[in-house]
């Protein structure tokens, strides 16, 4: 692929701070406006999409609308500490970081290392992620660090390591879509996550290949209407029997790719004898699928052409997510997709840096370059780069949720430090997430604004924003992209590098912290040297000159666009074909009076809400939250159209405006997970987990719907 061609001098070159497209943008400096370095007024840069593989000069409304969160009028710019009245009160940085520091020092002291927790964030630049896995492990002496991604990408990437020995979301660029005559999309809805996305289905949908499976009519859904493809609608939480039942029909009519399975895999007789019970009929009566839809997906995969198989969180976000992906998977390989040059399979990441996140330290059981804390070879390489001893960097910790449930406990973290998460928005089960972070002695919030989080907080930072920052993301096909500043932060607010850096040295901690973000991702690069996921040969320069840097990436390399040509990261060079059932889930089905809950994303918003919120015209867009009710299920409820309703279950209640659809099934409700307050999907949803991931169940569970009149009553 050839350097892209960078923009004029005047202007800058850089990635939209959202989703993990990356599209690339144009930042152009407008002298004079009122919100110029930062103040509040009318935003200081004009964005203009930027031609790149991923967005093709086009954005979505999220990112035309970046620059709006730079000017939000609740923009922090001063650190805030509270009182002993229990207010938040202005601070200056000097006596912020001396509090937090001395509170650290004496908690450390008083009930050991681990004391003290780190939360980090898929949206932090590599160089953050980075710097802060190693302030973690170095100047606090935690294990217990864990980030947002686990509710993210956890069980994509549990499958696709133990499948593929590796785990890179797309393991080829995103533009070899263009050429499939065949695209299958497991619980992703594209359309309104990442807009730029559809333009690369065009090829699958003129050949009539686009397959769609979601429990909702959603706008990605509705890309294969009018003969361009299926809309595959199973009930919810059976994707899994929907997976096994295509593989069963794959494999029963001699569909497979026997000599790839041969050549290239092992566990395929295993794969046969578990997928032997899932004849069609069985499978049909399970999910709600036709039979006839069932074999004609199968055949469909099967007629070649340049086929690809794609998973979101809507078959992952689940306690079988990491089978359900697994699943996914091994349909692939039966059918001899991943490795061939016109086919494959992949996992879309969600958060701008969900691929980068994961790579470098944030993970609780991981070192940089996706290194496994456990590995003696791992550890010493990683302590020569740090300039410590092995043995002085602590064991694995423990996932996010167990994390956040074990806070404020006799036997759990006291304080903890959250850079880039709005847990009481984002985490399962919300309200007992609320009342732990209560239980601290100490909570330390890095945001922009007064997030639903930070205002809990002990002590909140001010940090800086894309446009004001250097760094770098890894996008959702692993290539590594340069973020540059094309302003300056506002006055008062500060670079997480720096802050770290400050805490550091306040707490005498061993091994360097530079402020420089190059710095840091050259030393990034040799604590990932000859990892997984090695960024030895990257540097700023070779990213400044519009090099498509794909890891792993060693130095003399060109990079790796297109994994698995040869063999799979696994020593003998075979995937892993691992047999997955479905486990029994009585307590997925809604009792009586219950419907059961889908919770999702809608095109305006992003995550919590903490930014897209603050955007005059997304917020206008979609300013409350809205119960999606099929009519009849309504009817049944006595619910209209318009009228306030409250879900309930027994970890919780939240309210929003009843509107009805056809688009999902009966005996279902829809809900947006990008609302705080007493709007709070996640104040429902279980922090039960995948045994394997520790993905907690975010897609589904059982409620009570009612008309608020109705439930105040009650």
């Amino acid at each position: 692929m050839a350097p892209l061609t960078p923009p004029a001098a005047s202007a800058t070159a850089s990635h939209c701070p959202y989703c993990a497209l990356q599209c690339a943008m144009t930042l152009t400096r407008v002298d004079g406006a009122a919100g110029d370095a930062g103040g509040v007024g009318s935003p200081p840069l004009e964005i203009a999409g930027r031609d790149f593989p991923t967005n093709r000069g086009g954005l979505c409304k999220k990112g035309w609308t970046a620059a709006e969160v730079l000017v939000a009028p609740d923009r922090l710019r001063t650190p805030l500490v509270r009182g002993s009245d229990g207010e938040l009160r202005p601070a200056s940085w000097e006596d912020a970081l001396d509090l937090v520091a001395g509170a650290l020092a004496a908690i450390r002291a008083e009930h050991g290392a681990d004391a003290v927790a780190v939360f980090g964030g898929g949206g932090l630049t590599n160089e953050k992620a980075y710097q802060l896995g190693k302030f973690a492990r170095l100047a606090l002496g935690t294990s217990r660090i864990d980030y947002n991604g686990r509710f993210c990408m956890s069980s994509a990437a549990a499958a696709g390591n133990r499948a593929f020995g590796i785990d890179r979301g797309l393991p080829f660029p995103l533009e070899h879509l263009d050429a499939a005559s065949t695209i299958l999309l497991l619980g992703t809805n594209v359309a309104a996550t990442m807009p730029p996305f559809v333009g690369h289905l065009a090829g699958a949908q003129a050949a009539g290949g686009l397959v769609v499976v979601d429990p909702r009519r959603t706008a990605t859904a509705r890309l294969a209407d009018d003969g361009r493809g299926i809309h595959v609608q199973p009930s919810p939480g059976t994707d899994l029997a929907l997976l096994l039942g295509i593989t069963h029909v794959v494999l029963a009519e001699g569909l497979a790719d026997d000599r790839y399975l041969v050549d290239r895999t092992t566990g395929v007789e295993a794969l046969r004898r578990s997928v032997a019970g899932w004849w069609p009929e069985r499978v049909q009566s399970v999910t709600g699928v036709p039979v006839v839809t069932i074999r004609r997906v199968a055949r469909r995969l099967a007629a070649g052409g340049g086929v690809y198989i794609l998973t979101g969180r809507g078959v992952e976000q689940h306690v079988d997510g990491t089978d359900t992906a697994t699943a996914a998977i091994n349909l692939a390989l039966a059918l001899g997709l991943p490795g061939r040059e016109d086919s494959g399979y992949g996992t879309l990441t969600g958060q701008g840096n969900g691929q980068g996140g994961r790579e470098h330290g944030q993970k609780c059981d991981q070192l940089p370059g996706y290194r496994k804390i456990t590995d003696p070879a791992a550890r010493a390489h990683v302590a020569g780069v740090w300039g410590v001893t092995p043995e002085s960097i602590p064991g694995p910790g423990v996932p996010a949720v167990e994390l956040l449930a074990s806070l404020g406990t006799p036997e759990g973290p006291r304080a903890m430090l959250v850079h880039g998460s709005n847990l009481v928005v984002s985490a399962p089960n919300a309200g007992a997430v609320r009342t732990a972070l209560g239980r601290l002695d100490l909570l330390v919030v890095s945001d922009f604004f007064l997030s639903e989080t930070a205002a809990l907080a002990d002590v909140v930072l001010p940090v800086t924003q894309w446009a004001e920052e250097e760094g770098t993301m890894t996008n959702l096909d692993g290539r590594v992209l340069r973020r540059r500043r094309a302003l300056p932060p506002p006055e008062g607010v500060r670079d997480e590098l720096w802050i770290l850096a400050e805490l550091a040295r306040r707490l005498d901690a061993p091994g360097r912290y530079s402020t420089e973000p190059e710095e840091v991702f050259d030393e990034l690069r040799l604590a990932s040297a000859g990892g997984i996921a090695d960024y030895s040969g990257i540097d700023y320069a070779l990213l400044d000159a519009g090099v498509a840097a794909h890891w792993p990436y060693p130095p003399g390399s060109i990079g790796t666009p297109r994994l698995f040509a040869d063999r799979f990261w696994h020593d003998d060079g075979r995937a892993r074909i691992v047999a997955v059932t479905p486990a029994p889930q009585d307590d997925r089905l809604p009792g009586v009076g219950e419907l059961t809950l889908l919770t999702g994303r809608l095109l305006e918003h992003y995550q919590s809400g903490a930014q897209t919120r603050r955007v005059p015209e997304l917020s206008a867009a979609q300013p409350e939250v809205r119960v999606t009710l099929h009519p009849a299920t309504a009817q049944e409820l006595g619910v209209q159209d318009g009228e306030m309703v409250e879900l309930d279950n027994t970890r919780g209640a939240m309210r929003g405006r009843a509107s009805l659809s056809t688009d999902l099934r009966p005996g279902t409700v829809f809900v947006p997970f990008h609302f705080g307050g007493d709007g709070a999907a996640n104040l429902l949803t279980s922090d039960r987990v995948d045994p394997v991931s520790s993905m907690p169940e975010f897609k589904t569970g059982s409620v009570r719907v009612r008309r608020l009149e109705e439930a105040m009553i009650g």
